[in-house]
């Protein structure tokens, strides 16, 4: 087993390259199954999530080539070998499901386990399939999968009414993909609005499908009879330039974070300035200055544009070396809060009161041996353990390697001293 070890309390100075986004990545990866043609992606991050999506479309019939330059892909579907997606892949992380919508759409059947991936929260399914039972696919539960078709005398779905009862990303990508292939108008009302919402409608109409609204909460998406392959870049990963950003403030060091957009992450800039950090940006950069005390910010999660749940571990982290208190809210997931534990093993003072945490900054931490719960909180205590004197060992380090490529890498060029170790 691996694990990584940090020798804390040096302020980080550099720059860090960021990656393509994860999460944008993960669908526009599943379009190739909506399409007969080549399909191209650039800027793809190498991950494991990355890997685990590779499998689950080779499973289908997918030809996946690695080009040259690393992070590129070519993916071709020729014909569908199989519409089962399995559980032994679909349990590794949850955006498999996203492969529902476009086997609907163009095969007519599919098969698909239900999903696993973080244990943040419930995040049920129900949102998806009702979605695509708006659009005409007749939709069973059985031993653990969905399996579900499009009736023989429909053809292909048709085009429907979608209000969604809460925001979902997954289901609003999962009914954009699929109403792109069906038999009329589509309307998607309370949709997400999520950067990578957009990213994927962008690609999608360069395929020659019809969307408009993507970005709102209300999308519309005129079917068409098929959709042709293109090359198309994915955009920079907001989540992990935010992760960076927060690196260079709890070390009170200096970053320039490049190939990313700062327009992407503007509810983060907004707490980190009003923390006291010094923030420039520019069109494809942000330079991080540290150079005043950190004070305590509340902040409260919420759908884009709001603050992002995916960075309330990272600023919990931040908040824990702060000058003050901070009142931290998480309104998506009922679940994420399992870092605290962890976190405390630093020092830090947290107190959790049903979906809120307060902390009170410290300047007693120290290194700690720790434990990862999920993705985001991995990280975080990476953040913890770089900001902290002393020794921190993270185990169960593989969720970090589910959303950061070469962390340790690119943590490492800029003052840090990480490594990856094996454990007993």
């Amino acid at each position: 087993m691996q694990a990584i070890k940090i020798h804390g309390g040096v302020p980080l100075e550099g720059t860090i390259p960021i990656s393509g986004s994860k999460n944008a990545a993960l669908p526009l990866m599943t379009l190739s199954l909506l399409t007969n043609d080549r399909f191209i992606l650039s800027n793809v991050p190498e991950l494991a999530d990355i890997n685990t999506m590779k499998c689950l479309l080779e499973q289908h019939g997918a030809s996946i080539h690695r080009l040259d330059n690393g992070n590129s892909y070519e993916l071709k579907v020729e014909g569908l070998l199989s519409s089962e997606a399995p559980y032994d892949l679909v349990r590794k992380m949850r955006a498999s499901v996203l492969v529902l919508g476009p086997l609907l759409a163009k095969y007519g059947q599919a098969k698909v386990s239900l999903p696993g991936g973080c244990a943040i929260g419930t995040r049920p399914i129900d949102f998806h399939l009702k979605a695509l039972e708006s659009l005409g696919a007749e939709i069973n539960l059985k031993s653990g999968y969905v399996e579900a078709k499009v009736p023989k005398h429909m053809g292909r779905l048709k085009g429907g009414h979608i209000v969604f009862p809460s925001i979902t990303v997954g289901g609003t990508e999962n009914a954009m993909m699929a109403a792109s292939l069906a038999n009329g108008k589509t309307i998607i009302e309370n949709a997400a609005r999520e950067p990578e919402i957009l990213d994927l409608a962008n690609c999608l109409n360069l395929m020659g499908a019809k969307i408009s609204g993507a970005g709102s909460s209300i999308i519309t998406i005129e079917g068409v009879e098929g959709l042709n392959g293109i090359n198309y870049k994915v955009l920079p990963d907001r989540i992990e330039t935010g992760t960076y950003a927060i690196a260079a403030a709890i070390t009170r060091g200096c970053l320039k974070l490049t190939n990313t957009d700062p327009n992407l992450l503007e509810a983060v800039i907004i707490a980190l300035e009003a923390s006291g950090v010094n923030i420039e940006v520019g069109e494809d950069f942000i330079n991080i200055d540290t150079s005043k005390k950190i004070r305590g910010v509340d902040i409260q999660t919420e759908p884009y544009p709001g603050f992002p749940t995916d960075m309330q571990a990272q600023w919990m982290a931040l908040m824990a070396t702060a000058d003050g208190a901070a009142m931290l809210t998480e309104t998506i997931f009922e679940n994420r809060f399992m870092h605290v534990p962890e976190l405390v093993r630093f020092g830090a003072n947290i107190n959790v009161h049903g979906k809120s945490a307060i902390i009170r900054g410290s300047e007693d931490l120290s290194g700690a041996p720790v434990m990862a719960t999920d993705l985001r909180a991995s990280v975080s205590l990476v953040l913890l353990g770089l900001a902290t004197h002393g020794t921190t060992v993270i185990n169960r380090v593989y969720h970090l390697d589910r959303g950061y490529e070469k962390l340790e890498k690119k943590l490492e060029s800029c003052g840090a001293s990480i490594e990856r170790i094996n454990i007993k």
